[in-house]
């Protein structure tokens, strides 16, 4: 039997990312690819409502291929010497089409962290050797920090109206470039398997790498991954994460241009909910923290007082029953929670970080399909993906059709090593060969740096970080995440980093770093009023941490508990920058 369990889903073959749009365009046409609340929509002759609440604005796929077309008209008209293009800004539409017009025929494209502070922008900017500036007016300010000091950039294009080249005037003149009969950029040689898109990582231990990526990593990349989870013309995808960061960018725009999908801009996390709800979308891709919060919100919502926590526990004990017979009625049951989150929602996909098994079970007893998939940026991202069908909540998912996955050095465990091989692979690192040479082995194999195994079903399982690794003096290995996780299901802890130190005697002590949740210590009646870091909240941390130790080998327990009164430093990808963590 396939490791699949279920047929594969059908999807249509795509040569590269021009061929994907041109496909796209003729079978989805005069369907929305996009819903905006930008006012350069009102294009499509849509009446903005007065006040601040914004109507979604439709952009067709039609119409999204002619501005695509029309941009990279206009820069193929440029004496630009070298065809790179960087952008940067927030989640918008001139972003999407900036994107699709730089790669389907002018250039290499090199999307940029907007959170990115300027001395770093300028060293990306820099080291990609970017010749076009493509960015948001809300970049203004640092663009105009560092604009002296990028001899590089030949042409500055701002999606928003200053000094600078206008964005939509671009477009403009590219439409009368067209009319004119010049449809060059059209035919533009395309080398499948050259660079096209180039890359950075949110390295958390290091200076970022640049990752070289082509047509076929992302095309093979969005065959397979659509061929393992049913998405169709008929879904709305809410965008609410970075969309320079390669897995926003595959799995939630390519991924939805590919199958027919519209996308709606999400305005920013604090709308999220509002945004479900006006825009009725049916899936949204996440980070584990926002789906831990939704599901915090909704167990603190349906367990509110002893009524509610009775009449939630009766709806879960007959769904479960009804399931057992074939018979779903999750949504019918739970259609109040169903209706906070705009009442089409159908599925959540995880990803950038492992993710409690538990929360992910709790929202598919809720009738929400949620599951998990495991990348890097490497990997054009995704090398193993959960299905809709057939999924365990403790793994990464199955490895994509086209990838092997091998675990390197297994111990006894069979933990080691997980490393990847396929289509979807990086051409390598730009300008670094010895570091591309560390991480893709002769046979194709790209090491992942991250530890785990493979079961017995050929579930993905990952166990941390090769690089966070504990080793003890006696050669126990201590995987920080683990214990890790385990403090964070005390809702007391909001964030914890596990490290290892050496003691007097020059062993290694497992230690914990906590950040207290000030939420839950108001509503502890024992904590109520006192600071993150109060004695009275270390003492019930470190009497939770013997208690926990309890469970653990006697080599993993935590010696030392410290409390700090700010979160951690993170990546914009909210991972936590372990750079400045004693090892």
């Amino acid at each position: 039997m396939s490791i699949y369990k279920y047929p594969l889903y059908d999807v249509r073959q795509i040569e590269d990312l021009r061929d994907m749009l041109e496909q796209s365009i003729k079978l989805y046409g005069d369907k929305p690819a996009y819903m905006v609340k930008d006012p350069i929509a009102a294009r499509t002759g849509t009446e903005a409502a007065e006040g601040d609440k914004k109507p979604y604005l439709p952009i067709t796929f039609n119409q999204y291929g002619k501005d695509v077309k029309a941009l990279g008209s206009y820069l193929m008209q440029t004496d630009v010497p070298i065809k790179r293009v960087a952008i940067l800004g927030e989640t918008r539409y001139e972003w999407y089409v900036s994107y699709m017009a730089t790669v389907c025929g002018y250039g290499v494209v090199v999307p940029l962290d907007k959170e990115l502070p300027d001395l770093e922008l300028k060293s990306l900017l820099e080291r990609s050797e970017a010749s076009i500036l493509i960015y948001a007016g809300s970049k203004q300010k640092s663009i105009d920090a560092i604009r002296d000091q990028l001899p590089g950039i030949k042409l500055y294009i701002s999606m928003d109206k200053n000094d600078d080249v206008y964005f939509w005037d671009c477009i403009k003149e590219g439409n009368a470039i067209r009319a004119g009969g010049d449809l060059s950029y059209d035919q533009a040689p395309i080398d499948r398997e050259a660079m096209n898109i180039l890359l950075f990582t949110s390295g958390t231990t290091a200076r970022s790498k640049a990752v070289m990526l082509s047509h076929k990593n992302i095309c093979k990349n969005l065959m397979a991954m659509c061929s393992m989870l049913y998405i169709d013309e008929k879904d709305v995808f809410l965008s609410v994460l970075p969309i320079h960061h390669t897995y926003e960018c595959t799995c939630g725009f390519l991924c939805q241009m590919y199958r027919g999908c519209t996308v709606a801009v999400c305005e920013g996390l604090r709308y999220i909910v509002q945004n479900l709800q006006e825009s009725k979308a049916t899936m949204i891709l996440v980070v584990p923290l926002m789906l831990e919060m939704f599901y915090k919100r909704i167990m603190k919502g349906a367990t509110a007082d002893p009524k509610l926590a009775r009449k939630f526990k009766i709806g879960l004990g007959l769904t479960k029953v009804l399931g057992a017979l074939g018979i779903d009625r999750r949504k019918k049951v739970f259609s109040r929670i169903h209706d906070m989150f705009g009442g089409n929602i159908r599925m959540m996909i995880a990803g950038g970080a492992a993710i409690a098994p538990h929360v992910l079970k709790g929202m598919q007893d809720l009738g929400f399909a949620a599951v998990q998939g495991y990348g890097l940026t490497e990997c054009a991202p995704i090398l193993a993906l959960n299905r809709d069908k057939y999924y365990k909540d403790e793994s990464a998912g199955l490895p994509l059709p086209g990838v092997d996955i091998k675990i390197i050095d297994p111990d006894e465990n069979g933990i080691g090593e997980i490393a990847g091989r396929g289509d979807n692979v990086m051409i390598g690192y730009y300008n670094d060969e010895e570091a591309t040479a560390a991480a893709i082995d002769e046979e194709g194999f790209y090491h992942t740096g991250d530890l785990g195994k493979l079961d017995k079903d050929n579930f993905v399982i990952i166990t941390g970080r090769k690089s966070n690794l504990i080793v003890t003096k006696n050669g126990k290995n201590i995987f920080p995440e683990e214990i890790e996780f385990l403090l964070t299901q005390n809702p007391l802890i909001q964030e914890a980093v596990v490290s290892g130190v050496k003691n007097a005697k020059g062993d290694i002590e497992v230690v914990a770093e906590i950040f207290p949740s000030a939420e839950a210590i108001e509503e502890d009646p024992e904590l109520k009023g006192e600071s993150l870091t109060s004695a009275k909240v270390q003492a019930k941390l470190d009497a939770f941490v013997r208690e926990m130790n309890h469970n653990l080998a006697t080599y993993k327990y935590v010696r030392k508990v410290t409390l700090r009164d700010t979160e951690f430093d993170k990546t914009t990808s909210r991972k936590i920058r372990r750079n400045n963590i004693q090892n």
